[in-house]
């Protein structure tokens, strides 16, 4: 999250003086007994799992069995290097990834990315808010229209009206209540032999609809909100130690680069044990059955009690329901961000709402038009597909532009890549752009 400095002058680039503050990394002295909080990174991967990431996963265990498990480790280092390079552009520029851009890059480029994270966060809220109050419907009888409203009506005051400190706390316990999807797992009784195979021995049919899958396992665990929001994240954490100007926000130390490196690798590996336990969940019961024919979280939760027993079921539509909590805000809050960014306006969560009355109708313009996509007769599932072609353009260039960005010296100072770095990233980045290539071959199909 991220919140932009307080007067006009601090939205102009550094001073060429303080340069050398960038560099050195001097500028940004922890205040006494308080340093980084621990859990950004939790934040961030429990928000990549969300509903319809859940339910992209449910389908590819339901579809495939443990064929697929071998994914899930394989794009680990892929997500941490995503997050880690954006939570280092956050640190180092002082600000959020859409304002670097806007800086340092053409307009016509800013609003072109930003159109495409815009449509793709909305639509993919909409569908996440959508499932959230199927899920909960799963759990208690009410209708599905009646929560689609409370929780987008609960999701918009949380962000308008609660401060950086208290949503930070609540979506860190939240994200814990993935581990429901653990004990869906071992509910389901997987076999122990099937489950090494699949996890270790990579096993690919070169078919359009397998193809299709790992595709859609790329470009749902990569996804371009994450982006932004790390780097956003990073500044109101800043922010909250007291660094309210973009001046003393420049630069960053070892040290804490090297905290947000081990809490990002820590956020990432739970999140990705989280997408194979509900991957092996399905496998293990609904592709046993033959219930393969699986397209959302909320279909997969239904399916799993009969077969896994009731407690999975539930477990599984908890999970889906307390991750919606964390996904949509960062979704709706993200693009408030970024749009915010884009047009230089005055924002961040460290503000009465009164003073960032831009931002906060930013925030109940995109959950309402999330929320409104629940309304109008289309498809969650179909406009999952939009989003993901949208996305598929946008998320290539973003994260290219952030390789750019991060090798920088007059962004990044002396905290450009290293060499490991970089060839993790430029690998993530050739990952990202055939998974956007693969997205639209099978879409052309």
């Amino acid at each position: 999250m991220a919140a932009h400095p307080t007067s006009p002058s601090d939205r102009r680039r550094p001073d060429p003086q303080l340069e050398p503050r960038l560099k050195a990394g001097l500028n940004k002295p922890i205040p006494s007994g308080r340093f980084r909080s621990i859990g950004l990174g939790l934040i961030t991967g429990a928000s990549d799992d969300d509903p319809a990431a859940i339910g992209t996963y449910a389908a590819v265990g339901a579809s495939f069995g443990p064929s697929l498990l071998w994914t899930v480790p394989v794009i680990f280092p892929m997500m941490y290097a995503v997050v880690y390079l954006c939570s280092k552009v956050g640190q180092v520029a002082g600000e959020g990834l859409f304002a670097v851009i806007r800086h340092h890059y053409p307009r016509w480029l800013l609003f072109s990315i930003l159109a495409c994270a815009l449509v793709g966060n909305v639509i993919e809220a909409g569908a996440d808010i959508g499932g959230m109050a199927a899920a909960f419907n799963l759990l208690v009888p009410v209708p599905i229209w009646l929560m689609v409203v409370a929780i987008s009506i609960t999701v918009a005051i949380l962000q308008i009206v609660g401060s950086y400190t208290l949503i930070r706390n609540i979506f860190r316990w939240l994200a814990l209540v993935l581990l429901a999807y653990v004990g869906a797992a071992f509910l389901a009784k997987p076999h122990l032999a099937t489950i090494l195979k699949g996890t270790f021995v990579p096993h690919l049919r070169f078919d359009s609809h397998t193809l299709s899958m790992v595709v859609a396992i790329i470009g749902t665990t990569l996804s371009a909100y994450l982006y932004s929001w790390q780097s956003n994240e990073e500044v109101e954490e800043d922010i909250s130690l007291g660094r309210r100007r973009l001046t003393d926000r420049l630069g960053s130390t070892r040290e804490e680069l090297r905290h947000a490196a081990r809490d990002i690798a820590a956020g990432m590996l739970f999140a990705n044990l989280v997408s194979y336990f509900i991957m092996l969940s399905t496998a293990a019961t609904l592709f046993k059955a033959g219930k393969t024919d699986i397209s959302t979280a909320a279909q997969a939760a239904q399916a799993l009690a009969p077969i896994a027993g009731h407690a999975a079921g539930i477990l599984f539509a908890v999970g889906v329901i307390s991750v919606g909590f964390i996904a949509v805000p960062v979704m709706t809050t993200g693009a408030a961000y970024d749009v915010s960014q884009a047009f230089g306006w005055k924002h961040g969560l460290h503000f009465a709402p009164n003073k960032v009355k831009k931002f906060n109708a930013a925030i109940a313009v995109f959950t309402g038009l999330a929320m409104c996509l629940n309304f109008i007769g289309v498809n969650p599932m179909k406009a999952l597909v939009w989003a993901s072609i949208v996305q598929g353009i946008s998320t290539p260039l973003l994260m290219f532009l952030i390789m750019l960005i991060t090798t920088n010296r007059k962004i990044m100072g002396r905290w450009v890549n290293t060499r490991p770095l970089n060839v993790l990233g430029w690998v993530t980045t050739a990952a990202i752009f055939s998974a956007s290539a693969g997205l639209f071959i099978t879409w052309l199909r």
